[in-house]
């Protein structure tokens, strides 16, 4: 944030760029506003005496804006997100531009421009030299440094760079190659670090300039485009299946970009909004489908409209999240669909934070004996360029610690996570009537209210979402600067693992600096423990009230650092130590010297990887 006044957001804001502008910074300065938050507790009381202070106009927050149902109930279906406007390739243009079709100004406006593109942020190097790095193979992958490295088709290394993508993050450095040399590939890293771009980058750059021999027939709907006579049946070359809609959406906006001026169409295919409006598109031709796995089967069901016979590269996002949902079964019939491959040459990738029993089982079902695994930093671990901050607040004092703690900063964009729907709504309430601008999304809402409230955080119209957990999984919006968990996720619903995914999938992404506010109260002594080895690991303060939570160094370990079963033998090969490879734990990181990773296999990069740097250290205080 930059204030031409004063560095201190509590000070007048009149003066401040608007944050959320489109030009505004994709960055925010952490200490700035970590300052902010531990300010909170000390001036509650203040605050409440002070009317003017407890004023959000004051403060600079746009007024709340109503729900218009009238309006809703006039919408039509370009509204839905997977109606969104694409590349459409013209069959004249085959002789005149080869594969690569002339420019659309207009649509190049709306892919590439705006606030639909998360900016790679100042601590971008920060987030590409992580604690540890392995990749893991029979086969040496030499890690590229820069997108020319790779080996992407013309039109893939221009629509690269319209991203404004300057450099490949770790993960991506590893991927791209991996996906070149037509590998299955395991890509376990920290949400918001590129794995999308990881795997859409590769499989798409291999396919453009092949579309007219691969893909599957498709009508001209530049021209005259009747549904009942033209339309035709799907037969994606890529199939990308994820666990929630708005994680759905996301992907399918980067392939619109990343598909721009080629011959390949990208289509979206998920639950709650009109399947009519989705079987359309799909008919009009579909070569890379996104979607959830209950639609996915649904179309599958309807041979007309869908087949899976001519899918290449089959990608399952977040796997560890769709296995905790109970889609395995649904999962096999997606993947035998796609086993139909007629030249027998299918790619299965397999990307997620974590990477669990229930996702190595996956993965040993279906991928191949020589795949790669690319690992970076421990599996689970939360993310370097968050300050992560915890105040003890009371259960009856949260809601005026959240408006306390809002009225205190300046007006930035804030994901505020509670743990179920009837709380979402209670929180939203309490916040709109209060005059903050509030919006929020849980799994009760229609999908058209849930895209509404999406584009009303992202649009900034409304800049505090209030959100559960799976709702926001998977949301990329740009200068989401703050993140307060309300709610401590509960053990039985995820526990550490949903924290890390909470704070670390929604800000600081791309080497973005965010900044984590947790309430925490004896209620959550269950992740107490777990909560102090991720704040010791990030290098964090701990609060005194967690004090007694605190392992000894030599005790400090995670239960879930491997990503592989035992191995069957002793061997000592270089192979088998990688597979050993439990990661670093915390003693690792008292005792390290900064030194690089051994057991890397790896020609380059990897070895170079050096611990993690410092975050800001804030402190952390009680309500």
């Amino acid at each position: 944030m930059e204030n031409s006044k004063s560095p201190n957001p509590l000070e007048d804001v009149s003066n401040t760029k608007d944050p959320f502008a489109e030009d505004a910074p994709a960055k925010n300065n952490s200490t700035e506003l970590a300052d902010a938050e531990n300010d909170t507790a000390e001036n509650a009381t203040e605050n409440a005496q002070d009317p003017e202070s407890q004023d959000p106009r004051a403060k600079g927050w746009a007024n709340p804006t109503p729900y218009n149902y009238a309006d809703f109930a006039n919408r039509n279906a370009d509204d839905w997100a997977g109606i969104a406007t694409r590349y459409e390739w013209k069959a004249e243009w085959n002789d005149e531009y080869g594969d690569i079709g002339p420019r659309n100004e207009e649509l190049e406006k709306q892919l590439f421009e705006g606030d639909l593109i998360t900016r790679a942020g100042t601590r971008l190097q920060q987030l590409n030299n992580p604690p540890l790095v392995t990749c893991e193979s029979e086969d040496v992958i030499s890690a590229i440094g820069e997108w020319d490295d790779a080996g992407l088709h013309p039109i893939m290394r221009e629509n690269v760079r319209l991203c404004l993508y300057d450099k490949p993050t770790t993960v991506q450095s590893f991927v791209l190659p991996a996906v070149m040399q037509g590998k299955d590939v395991i890509g376990i890293a920290q949400t918001g670090s590129g794995k999308t771009g990881a795997f859409l980058i590769p499989i798409l750059s291999k396919l453009m300039g092949k579309a007219k021999k691969l893909a599957a027939a498709r009508p001209d709907v530049t021209k005259e485009y009747n549904p009942a006579e033209d339309g035709v049946r799907a037969e994606p070359l890529v199939l990308v299946v994820c666990p929630t809609r708005e994680l759905a959406t996301q992907i399918f906006d980067e392939a619109r970009r990343l598909c721009y001026r080629s011959m390949l169409r990208p289509c979206v295919a998920y639950g709650g909004a009109p399947a009519r409006f989705q079987r359309d598109e799909l008919r009009k031709g579909c070569d890379i489908l996104i979607g959830t796995p209950g639609r996915i089967l649904d179309f599958m069901g309807q041979p007309h409209v869908l087949s899976l016979r001519r899918v290449r590269f089959t990608v399952i996002d977040e796997a560890d999240e769709l296995l905790q949902l109970d889609w395995e079964e649904d999962f096999k019939k997606i993947m035998s669909g796609g086993d139909m491959n007629e030249d027998d040459d299918h790619r299965y990738m397999m990307f997620s934070a974590t990477f669990d029993k229930e996702c190595r089982k996956l993965a040993r079902t279906y991928l191949g004996a020589s795949h790669i695994r690319v690992r970076v930093g421990r599996p689970g671990s939360s993310h370097i360029n968050v300050t992560q901050n915890v105040l003890y607040v009371d259960d009856n004092m949260k809601r005026n610690a959240l408006y306390d703690l809002l009225l205190s900063m300046v007006p930035i964009r804030t994901l505020i996570f509670v743990n179920n729907k009837e709380q979402v709504d209670y929180v939203d309430d309490y916040l709109f009537n209060r005059g903050l601008p509030s919006t929020s999304i849980h799994g009760g809402r229609t999908q058209r209210e849930r895209e509404d409230a999406i584009r009303s955080f992202r649009s900034a119209r409304c800049p505090i979402m209030v959100a559960t957990g799976l709702s926001a999984r998977g949301l990329d919006i740009v200068n989401v600067m703050h993140v307060i968990n309300y709610d401590l996720p509960k053990v039985q619903h995820g526990g550490i693992t949903e924290y890390v995914h909470r704070i670390g999938g929604r800000t600081a992404r791309i080497g973005n600096e965010g900044v984590a506010t947790s309430f925490y109260n004896e209620r959550d002594q269950d992740i107490a423990t777990d909560l102090v080895k991720i704040l010791i690991e990030c290098n964090q303060a701990i609060p005194d009230f967690l004090e007694e939570f605190r392992p000894d160094e030599n005790e400090i370990t995670f239960d879930d650092d491997t990503d592989r079963d035992e191995p069957d033998s002793d061997s000592d090969s270089d192979a088998d130590v990688a597979k050993n490879d439990d990661g670093p734990s915390l003693e690792d990181y008292f005792a390290s010297d900064d030194k690089p990773n051994e057991n890397s296999s790896v020609a380059g990069g990897a070895d170079d990887s050096q611990w993690a740097p410092k975050a800001n250290e804030q402190s952390s205080q009680a309500w």
